[in-house]
């Protein structure tokens, strides 16, 4: 097992002793999620729909790949386990 500080859990005292046990007020944490917030680039509508049409694109070629080879393994594992030539 490690004894990382982030494997212990835990921060440390600036002083150099135990793990501080101050934690973030709600008022702070929000804060800091609006500045967060505000760092974030958003995609502009060409962007998001250019987004889309690739990842529909995607997911079609997978469907179709699944489908293809649930059809082949339905149809192999037909001829295994019932020995019929006129599938």
């Amino acid at each position: 097992m490690s004894d990382a500080p982030a494997v212990r859990g835990g921060r440390k005292d600036p002083s150099g002793g135990k793990p501080s046990e101050k934690r973030t007020g709600p008022v702070t944490f929000y804060r800091q999620v609006v500045a967060e917030l505000r760092k974030v680039v958003y995609p502009t509508r060409e962007q998001l729909v250019t987004y889309f049409f690739v990842v529909l694109a995607f997911v079609l070629v997978m469907i179709a790949i699944v489908s293809l080879l649930d059809l082949g393994f339905g149809k192999l594992a037909f001829e295994i386990f019932t020995g019929a030539d006129d599938i």
